[in-house]
């Protein structure tokens, strides 16, 4: 059975998918055999007739692993809104039982499987289930994808709060600069801030890059996932 983490954000837009790909990518530089995993993915567009899981695909590409998109991420919808909602404008039925036989197949068969949830811990999957609970049945540590400016403190503090609320393992936050932007004095004191009043590591800063597979982009996420593992 193989290791796996749990990639979740503070909000959505702060850069889970592109964390998840570099750090996909160390695993397969380290010869590590990857598979990711998205178990819902909204906003899909459409192409001939078909809906497209942009960020699942961008995640496979990185694993380079040829499993089947129902294996991968097995619930997909047009609309951009939290799976509940989106599920039920779209008439589809969201089974968790499904989800998690899927993470136990990748599981069984990868040395390492990263999961992607969709926003943060606190949206619905379906109906009163949220992400909260699919990680505590999964039973996988969570990684936490944050911004680095003002307002990040309030949201990572509430993240980490509800996890550990619900004896979830959380392994450490990740500092994401989604955007270009100049490092003033709330990106400076911010991570001190969070790790001294939530109580978990700050694993790693990714700065703004233009791209994570370059040299530099290697080694920080080289880094970052040589952190995660050393918690495993």
């Amino acid at each position: 059975m193989g290791k796996g983490i749990f990639i979740t954000g503070t909000d959505t837009g702060v850069g889970k998918t592109y964390v998840a790909v570099g750090l996909i990518r160390a695993l397969r530089e380290q010869g590590v055999s990857v598979c990711p995993m998205k178990p819902v993915e909204t906003g899909c567009r459409v192409k001939n007739g078909e809906l497209i899981a942009q960020d699942t695909r961008r995640l496979v590409s990185a694993a380079a692993v040829k499993e089947s998109m129902g294996l991968v991420n097995p619930f997909r919808m047009r609309s951009p809104l939290a799976p509940s909602v989106a599920s039920e404008i779209e008439g589809i039925s969201i089974d968790k039982k499904r989800i998690i036989s899927s993470y136990a197949r990748i599981r069984g068969k990868y040395g390492f499987t990263v999961v992607e949830g969709a926003g943060g811990i606190m949206v619905p999957v379906r109906g009163k289930y949220l992400f909260l609970h699919l990680i505590r049945e999964l039973n996988i540590p969570i990684v936490i994808v944050a911004r680095p400016g003002l307002g990040t403190i309030n949201h990572t503090l509430l993240t980490i709060g509800s996890a550990l609320h619900e004896n979830l393992n959380v392994l450490g936050v990740v500092i994401n600069y989604a955007v270009k932007k100049r490092k003033g004095h709330p990106e400076k004191t911010n991570p001190p801030v969070i790790e001294k009043l939530g109580g978990v590591p700050i694993v790693g800063t990714v700065p703004y890059l233009k791209n994570s597979s370059s040299v530099r982009g290697k080694k920080i996420f080289s880094e970052i996932m040589a952190n995660i593992v050393s918690r495993l």
